[in-house]
């Protein structure tokens, strides 16, 4: 690769109020090369992709496509430079179709006013059977499974001229046979010519389709190398910017599972039979749901998103109601029992969303740690929050998990994502729960801060919890689970223990074929 790089970024600096989150950032990407950006979270990965794809403007820096010095002000401008983006989470329209979709604002036109449906559809077509894609064009966007949405936005930035493709976390929920689809397509647009770039944190899918690896560390590019000169651990050592120590056998292994000792007669904490939901559409998200959790064990639930995880979450926090079936803790029911009322029956929640329904974003650091058991009275009396008690409990806490603060008056937004979560889990964890609900606990989260999570859900189950752990990541859930549930269009497609199965076979699961 000796041409002129097909982008350069010099001296790339951002700085959002007190956080510098690019610091004086090379990055150079040649044509036909596949690019992973790897790094923990708030190294600068995204924020340095986003630069370049016109979403930020780069306070010091400049930027070079093709060789010629460029300012890209707009996402609009990056199109027109040959840039796409294709987020981890679609931007597509839902009721719209796949053609519909990707034609959007270049839609071709008969006599210069007409749309020309055919011409599109036949345009497209050819697209999609090069890249060896069967998407269902006429068909709704929601009515897509997750691989096919990927798909349509993959021909979208294709169609709209695209000859460098971003892709952020593009795996993220997938299942493995669809990541080799993924791969294979990626690698035939790169025989094409075409380059990519990908951020994740995915290591051995980096070491498996990237040509070149940049790994980012506090804002900086501290290495840019060929992956055939480096290996995973040394990638996660820059990551880190220290060593890995050397790590005992998966805390899932079968040395280490809890419900090997588990009395035979045990009762099950968490018991759900025949539990159905119906959506007002008359889709059934939830369709004979039948699952017990027992104590001092962990089941995973895998699936693709959009098969029933989230609303089987919902209706175990009180969030939803459900039609049909039982749902008992501790031999008592709880079925459509309120969101308070289930926290009083000491059951935990760590959602998925720890922004939305885990933590109040602009409240102090200490008001976190008591939200849903904000009225006990070593918190509040004559209701009056006990302000010296909830700072001790905070500060106690803080200790205890290790969590990087400096002022607890400080609102948690100014908090790393990290430590946001380690409230969370520090939060739940306290009010002595029977049964933990995990929603992808460690989602965004870096290497330590993943791995602290872990160690408490596995803490929690070797005290006898029952944990239920929701999660789209297939070595999290093979590691953590003692059984695993397959989520397939609402149903429970299948149950394996992890000694006894791999990612293929729970892949075939989550796309039905078992």
């Amino acid at each position: 690769m000796t041409h002129t790089p097909i982008i350069q970024m010099r001296g790339i600096s951002k700085r959002f109020g007190q956080v510098q989150a690019n610091i004086a950032v090379d990055f150079t990407l040649h044509r036909g090369e596949i690019h992973a950006i790897v790094g923990e979270n708030g190294a600068g990965k995204s924020t340095l992709m986003k630069i370049l794809y016109g979403l930020y403007q780069p306070d010091e820096g400049d930027i070079y496509v093709d060789g010629q010095p460029v300012a890209i002000s707009s996402p609009r401008r990056a199109m027109r430079l040959g840039l796409g983006m294709i987020q981890q989470h679609f931007t597509l329209i839902p009721v719209f179709t796949a053609l519909q979709n990707i034609v959007l604002a270049k839609e071709p036109r008969k006599f210069k006013t007409f749309l020309d449906d055919e011409k599109a559809e036949a345009e497209i077509t050819v697209l999609a059977e090069q890249l060896g894609f069967d998407v269902p064009l006429n068909t709704p966007v929601s009515a897509l499974p997750i691989g096919a949405q990927q798909h349509t936005e993959i021909l979208k930035v294709l169609y709209h001229g695209a000859d460098i493709l971003i892709m952020d976390e593009p795996t993220a929920m997938l299942a493995p046979q669809e990541i080799e689809g993924l791969f294979k397509c990626m690698r035939g647009l790169k025989e094409e010519g075409r380059s990519l770039i990908i951020i994740t944190h995915k290591l051995d899918e980096v070491m498996a389709i990237a040509d070149t690896v940049t790994v980012m560390r506090r804002g900086k590019a501290v290495t840019a190398c060929p992956t055939a000169e480096t290996d995973s651990n040394q990638l996660a050592e820059l990551m880190l910017g220290e060593p890995i120590m050397p790590t005992p056998p998966p805390v899932g292994s079968v040395s280490n599972r809890a419900t090997q000792n588990r009395p035979k007669n045990a009762n099950p904490v968490l018991h759900m039979e025949d539990v159905t939901l119906t959506a007002e559409t008359g889709k059934r998200p939830l369709d004979d749901i039948n699952l017990s959790v027992f104590p001092g064990e962990i089941v995973g639930i895998a699936g693709i998103e959009g098969n029933g995880q989230t609303e089987l979450v919902e209706v175990l926090t009180g969030l939803r109601q459900i039609q049909s079936g039982t749902i008992t803790l501790d031999s008592e029911s709880v079925g459509n029992c309120t969101t308070a009322e289930l926290r009083e029956k000491h059951i935990a929640h760590l959602p998925a969303d720890r922004h939305r329904h885990g933590i109040s974003l602009n409240s102090r650091i200490d008001e976190n740690f008591i939200i849903g058991q904000h009225k006990q009275k070593r918190f509040c009396r004559n209701a009056m929050l006990q302000h010296a008690s909830i700072q001790r409990f905070a500060m106690n806490a803080l200790d205890k998990y290790q969590i990087q603060a400096g002022d607890i008056a400080h609102p948690i937004k100014t908090l790393s994502g990290g430590n946001q979560q380690k409230v969370v889990v520090a939060r739940e964890l306290a009010g002595a729960p029977v049964l933990i609900i995990a929603a992808h606990p460690t989602r965004g989260l870096d290497i330590h801060a993943a791995k602290f999570v872990h160690t408490r859900l596995i803490q929690a189950r070797n005290r006898g919890k029952a944990v239920l752990l929701v999660s789209s990541e297939l070595d999290e859930l093979l590691h953590l689970s003692d059984r695993i549930a397959v989520m397939y269009e609402g149903k429970i497609a299948g149950i394996v223990k992890p000694e006894e199965t791999n990612q293929q076979e729970l892949g075939a699961f989550m796309l039905g074929l078992n």
